[in-house]
């Protein structure tokens, strides 16, 4: 367990070696609209956000700044509203979603300057849409992360350690996060979880608690959004008017099996970055 007060220092989970899996073709890339990225951010003098724990955390940025890249994104809204992670998005000259053997493009993100979130208003519809959560759970109780670290399919499962803040690089300002200790993963492995970014991670009464954000260099602790941050973002967003029943899980198993659904159905999908290098020259 992670002392308290202590300043430990992460990475992102974005890959940093995913060429091959970038090789997917980007659909009606020459009539899509440019896209157009909101900023939300609810921090004001008048509005201070709550306290959280003492634990910092120090999340490194991607060197040389935005990259091609893969991260994960999930429905919240049967309409097209997909969540994801803020550093999924940020700086980036297109996002797709995955469609089969396409990236489908988006044109309108809502980042939240207040937490690692971002939010698609104009994605792919979908089947189904999942439930969210603005509570924090107990700490000791498990959480269950879903998304494609290394681009494949993995349920990694996890303890609640508690509440902490992460800022990151050299950013002042810190971001509300959750800790977690990894336990296990599904299928079995021990790489990089780069590319579970922007993924859910379920509490055991079936609500998503927060986005997928961090792992630590440290191996076996995955930083996620604050949940009332991300509810804050989907409300102000006014792209979000869904209210999905939350079953609990019952076992394990349970959990495989939603995920698998939640795949097949694609609730749960891939989501990519391309960066434009000759904007920055």
């Amino acid at each position: 367990m992670v002392q308290i007060g202590a300043r430990r220092r992460g990475c992102g989970c974005l890959p940093f070696a995913l060429a091959g899996l970038l090789l997917i073709a980007w659909l009606g890339q020459d009539i899509a609209p440019p896209l157009k990225v909101e900023q939300y951010d609810p921090r004001s003098p008048r509005r201070p956000l709550p306290q959280w724990g003492d634990e910092h955390f120090v999340i490194e940025d991607r060197p040389g700044g935005p990259a091609d890249s893969m991260g994960t994104a999930f429905a919240v809204d049967r309409d097209g509203a997909w969540l994801t992670a803020e550093h999924v998005t940020h700086g980036c000259t297109r996002v797709g979603l995955e469609d089969g053997r396409f990236a489908r493009p988006v044109s309108r993100i809502v980042e939240s300057r207040e937490a690692d979130a971002a939010l698609v208003r104009d994605g792919l519809l979908s089947p189904d849409a999942l439930p969210l959560s603005n509570r924090v759970p107990q700490p000791g109780t498990p959480g269950y992360h879903m998304g494609f670290p290394a681009g494949q399919p993995t349920l990694v499962v996890s303890e609640l350690i508690g509440s902490a803040s992460a800022r990151r690089g050299d950013s002042d300002l810190a971001q509300p996060v959750l800790a977690w200790a990894e336990r296990a993963r599904i299928p079995e492995g021990d790489g990089t979880l780069s590319g579970i970014s922007g993924g859910p991670v379920f509490a055991e009464d079936g609500h998503v608690v927060g986005v997928n954000s961090a792992s630590t260099d440290r191996r076996g602790r995955i930083l996620t959004t604050a949940p009332d941050a991300v509810t804050r973002l989907t409300v102000a967003s006014r792209a979000v008017d869904e209210r999905p029943v939350a079953y609990p899980f019952v076992s394990l198993a349970d959990v495989e099996g939603r995920f698998a659904a939640w795949l097949d159905q694609g609730v749960i999908r891939r989501i990519f970055c391309d960066v434009d290098e000759r904007r920055g020259s």
